[in-house]
């Protein structure tokens, strides 16, 4: 699979030099019209080269369309987990899973907003957490907890034995004295009378 994905990356490259030269060649004037009027009369002046230029072109359509159906079916593959259940296969949507996991900011405290991100690899399941803290904590503790939680959650509902990996980036993390500040401007906003500033005339 991985050389099918190599030579669609170079025909893809070989395809997009050959028209960035061809769009050097026209602005710097390198090659005339008439040029280019000779060589088409040349390919169609004879049925053999006539017969290539038809194969070549259908070729080129037929590996173009194994390789976007290629590429196409990998994506589709990495967005879910499958596994086999006696009456058949089973597939799991990794953004079921995401949601599963968003779930633990009612459960936790201390998080005021967590952003998974999971992908489906040959490694295992590998889980990328973006969290932000509403208080400063102990982040070893914290976050080996958060890894221990997450990790149980998706063995359970997955049943599965494969590997998962989590890794967890603290985005931000909110301090006390931030946390008053924003109380008192919250509480001042409400307090403030509407239109207080006018007077009678």
């Amino acid at each position: 699979m991985r050389i099918f994905n190599v030579l669609g990356i170079l025909f893809y490259a070989g395809i997009l030099i050959l028209i960035g030269i061809g769009m050097i060649v026209f602005a710097f004037n390198l090659l005339h019209p008439q040029d280019i009027f000779s060589f088409l009369e040349y390919l169609q002046s004879t049925m053999s080269t006539r017969a290539i230029l038809g194969l070549s072109g259908l070729l080129l359509i037929l590996i173009s369309y194994s390789f976007a159906q290629l590429i196409l079916g990998r994506m589709e593959r990495e967005k879910t987990i499958a596994f086999k259940n006696p009456s058949g296969v089973v597939t799991i949507s990794l953004s079921a899973i995401e949601g599963l996991i968003q779930q633990f900011v009612n459960f936790m405290p201390e998080l005021k907003e967590l952003r998974p991100d999971v992908i489906a690899s040959k490694k295992g399941i590998i889980v990328n957490v973006k969290v932000s803290l509403r208080m400063e904590a102990n982040l070893p503790e914290l976050t080996a907890r958060l890894q221990e939680l997450i990790k149980t959650k998706v063995q359970e509902v997955l049943g599965t034995e494969e590997q998962i990996i989590i890794r967890i980036h603290i985005s931000k993390i909110i301090s006390q004295e931030e946390r008053d500040r924003r109380k008192k401007e919250s509480i001042k906003e409400e307090h403030t009378i509407p239109y207080g500033g006018f007077g009678r005339v």
